[in-house]
């Protein structure tokens, strides 16, 4: 039996496979750049992160329909299941499907299709996190965030993602007291690409409860020592960082040197964990 986890830092749009991604190029009269599966395959070896970005908005091309995203999402939590998994708190980047034409309720409506049945069909509890791209403007979050809002029932926090260098997370401080002012959870990748005072920003500006990624915490001592303090939780992807070069390899990953300085990092372990509650829509109930 696989270890019981929670997955805490998952990109839904990431976890396409190439098989999957040609299905749906075929189904929706996509072509795609590449001659075949292993062709597609083989475009997985990446240089840095942007090069992993380019490849990650490239093939969502192929996603369209509610059926898509349901699709996307089944494959996802099955293969989940299989290793172990029992809890997802999965990311999603409307920005990058609304650019395309494709409408929010479109996006969120095909992903709840399979997340909404998950913990009968394959026994994962999941909550939804809408992530705003850091490349883009503060504008376009805060219309982003203004087009979820009929879908609040079923978003339980926002994230921050995309290209990190050059763009510090207070250039989102409005839309971050926005959301928390729904009553939205928040979180926010920050010193993967980016240096620590990303990770300062982060905490002091958008108010975050969790650090996705946060390796580089460890260039500031004081930084470090509030992070244990605070008890903030980071998310860490460590063969992420080796695949996308910001660590040449495992062995140069600083996360033995985290845990021994007592920061509070995730990593795969049979602890319990307490997801976070999807909070009913303004004038909505969910219970008592």
């Amino acid at each position: 039996m696989p270890l019981p986890k929670a997955e805490l830092h998952l990109h839904i749009e990431g976890t396409l496979e190439p098989e999957l991604a040609f299905e749906l190029a075929a189904r929706n009269d996509v072509e795609l750049p590449y001659a075949h599966t292993d062709a597609l395959r083989e475009a997985y070896r990446f240089e840095d992160l942007q090069t992993f970005l380019n490849l990650y908005y490239e093939l969502m091309a192929v996603l369209r329909t509610e059926r898509d995203f349901e699709d996307l999402a089944d494959a996802y939590l099955a293969r989940a299941a299989a290793q172990g998994v029992r809890h997802a708190e999965i990311f999603f980047d409307p920005q990058a499907h609304l650019a395309r034409g494709v409408g929010m309720g479109t996006v969120v409506d095909g992903l709840w299709r399979a997340l909404g049945r998950s913990q009968e069909k394959h026994g994962v509890s999941t909550r939804l996190i809408m992530c705003f791209l850091r490349d883009e403007s503060a504008e376009s979050a805060m219309e982003t965030l203004e087009a979820a809002k009929p879908y609040l029932d079923r978003i339980a926090g926002i994230g921050l993602d995309s290209a990190e260098a050059g763009h510090p997370p207070a250039k989102f401080r409005e839309v971050y007291e926005a959301a928390a002012a729904l009553g939205l959870r928040r979180v926010a990748h920050a010193g993967e690409e980016g240096p620590p005072e990303y990770v300062t920003q982060a905490l002091d500006v958008l108010g975050v409860e969790r650090v996705d990624h946060g390796l580089r915490c460890m260039e500031d001592p004081e930084l470090v020592a509030r992070l244990v303090r605070d008890r903030i939780p980071l998310t860490l992807c460590p063969l992420s960082n080796v695949r996308l070069r910001a660590v040449d390899t495992l062995a140069d990953h600083p996360l033995p040197a985290m845990l021994d300085a007592g920061l509070l990092c995730t990593r795969p372990c049979p602890a319990p964990v307490r997801p976070w509650a999807v909070r009913p829509a303004p004038g909505r109930r969910t219970g008592p």
